[in-house]
């Protein structure tokens, strides 16, 4: 059978991801747990590969990797063996990387290693520390085709500034991760890699866009990754696999360099921010980039360095609670999350209040028509210039779009419609006296494959440009506890639709995660609350 031209290049893409694994750390079939075996979150424990110092180095946050290299009792070699070796497993498993670099990667720890060696010191705040990054992130000389068809002969002239600032901080980027078709899914599917699955339940998918990302720090293929964030990317990927995403304020961390369709439009702007496992990594990692000062390059940055904010005190904070949208009802495994986390929370003396959602729905109707103002014009023509198939949810994301491209009168409007909504909640949040809202990151644990529909729970937060970390729990979705509401009844086609996937025997082990929001501009102080409130919530 003769192959279509997109097909052709979608192989292309499949054996540079081929010819970067390493065979000697692939593990056989036999090795492998049989697909009906969900849950391999904890695989690594049982198999042959690691070596057991290499299984505990990658059982260790990027803060205490840091302290042993300063000791000098653990190398970055070691470090960056470990991690692509556990990277190697996971792929297997999950099917999330696009492309490992392995050689480069080596060759960085080996000059990291001299330089200890010589001086005694590290290169920088991030030493030896391994950092898969999502493929749309240029890296200098390789492909960078944002998962389009269209894109596969773009090959990066040089690395993003964000990739440039964690190099110069001593990291080590090691592999590049997986995304969905157009970048605008909650799911982590396209026609070059196919899906990446979640390694908690993998008939779920890892979440999106930074899908890939999520499963490398569910799975701990990295120290921390790199995601983009437009609706929930960052938020929904970490949530789903059970890990930590930051979203910033817009304008915070350097964009330069990430290859997305539809630059220049900036209603809604995309920011690019750290996945984790430790909200210790999450402030390591912006206090690193930050420092370097990259709106001396980055221009349109807001010259804001990372400050130390002090801790989150119990009796220092006031947290809204928004239990359910107001348009789509969160499934049971979430509210029985957030009923723990507030019981944990009050009982520590946390001041919590109930916070009705402020006009969620209006928020949708300005972000639906600004994500794409040209009636996604640009995303269409690059699909049908590669000529690949459309996904469903790709369709279902462009139908979020007007029939036809804004006008610039109403683009300009929607802008004044975004900024009067963003003044109404900042003072609604004062005159309720809430600091911060703790609040579903998604209405359910992580979904089946390619059935992700409902953003609206993280994206009302891009609209109204907040910062937010996902965080997870320590539940799981439990079928014999999380049964079907006998009294749910539908507000809406929508929320029907929703409701009705929920079959709670599908969403065993997945983890139940959160957010916590902060106010405008206030990253470091919504970091520092949800480092207080996720180790309540754990404890």
């Amino acid at each position: 059978m003769v192959q279509a031209a997109w097909q052709l290049k979608a192989e292309k893409c499949r054996k540079v991801l081929q010819d970067s694994l390493n065979p000697a750390w692939l593990l056989p079939a036999s090795e492998l747990p049989p697909p009906d075996h969900l849950n391999v979150a904890d695989f690594p424990d049982k198999c042959t590969l690691l070596e057991p110092r290499e299984l505990e180095i990658t059982k260790k946050n990027g803060v205490d990797l840091l302290a042993e290299m300063a000791a000098g009792t653990l190398t970055a070699v070691e470090t960056t063996t470990a991690f692509l070796k556990r990277a190697h497993i996971g792929h297997q498993l999950l099917n999330f990387a696009t492309e490992f670099l392995v050689e480069d990667a080596l060759a960085r720890a080996v000059e990291l290693d001299a330089y200890y060696k010589s001086t005694g010191r590290l290169v920088g705040p991030l030493h030896g520390l391994p950092i898969s990054v999502k493929e749309h992130v240029a890296i200098k000389d390789h492909i960078c085709h944002s998962c389009y068809i269209a894109w596969t002969d773009n090959v990066a002239t040089e690395d993003a500034l964000l990739v440039k600032l964690l190099r110069n901080a001593g990291a080590v980027i090691h592999v590049r991760t997986n995304a969905p078709q157009s970048l605008m899914h909650i799911d982590c599917d396209n026609v070059i890699y196919g899906p990446t699955v979640n390694p908690h339940n993998r008939k779920l998918t890892p979440g999106g866009s930074s899908g890939g990302e999520g499963a490398s720090l569910g799975f701990r293929c990295a120290v921390l990754g790199v995601g983009t964030d437009i609706g929930g990317s960052v938020r929904v990927p970490a949530a789903f696999c059970g890990a930590y995403g930051l979203r910033t304020t817009a304008l915070r961390n350097p964009y330069k360099g990430v290859v997305l369709a539809g630059d220049g439009q900036e209603s809604i702007r995309c920011v690019i921010s750290p996945l984790a496992n430790s909200i210790a990594d999450i402030n390591l990692f912006q206090k690193a980039i930050l420092d370097q000062e990259p709106w001396e390059e980055e221009t349109s940055l807001v010259p804001l360095p990372w400050k130390q904010a002090p801790p989150a005190k119990v009796d220092g904070i006031t947290v809204g609670v928004i239990w359910d949208d107001g348009v789509v009802h969160p499934h049971p495994p979430v509210s029985r999350g957030l009923r723990r986390a507030v019981e944990k929370l009050k009982a520590a003396g946390v001041k919590v209040v109930d916070f009705e959602p402020y006009e969620h729905a209006r928020g949708w109707d300005i972000l639906a028509a600004l994500y794409f103002p040209d009636a996604a014009k640009l995303q269409k023509d690059i699909l049908a210039e590669g000529g690949e198939p459309v996904a469903p949810l790709t369709t279902w994301a462009f139908n979020y779009a007007r029939p036809e491209p804004l006008t610039v009168a109403e683009n300009w409007e929607l802008n004044v419609r975004r900024e009067a909504y963003r003044a109404d909640y900042h003072r609604v949040m004062k005159e309720r006296g809430v600091d911060f809202i703790l609040c579903p990151a998604y209405l359910g644990v992580a979904s089946e494959l390619a059935t992700g529909q409902y953003w609206l729970y993280t994206a009302i937060w891009n609209i109204l440009d907040q910062p937010c970390v996902a965080f997870p729990t320590g539940l799981k979705a439990e079928p014999s506890i999380d049964v079907v509401e006998a009294d749910y009844q539908p507000r809406s086609t929508d929320d029907e639709r929703e409701y009705k996937k929920y079959v709670p025997s599908k969403f065993t082990d997945a983890p139940i995660s959160l957010q916590l929001v902060g106010k405008h501009f206030r990253d470091e102080d919504t970091v520092a609350a949800a480092d207080l409130v996720s180790k309540i919530v754990q404890g």
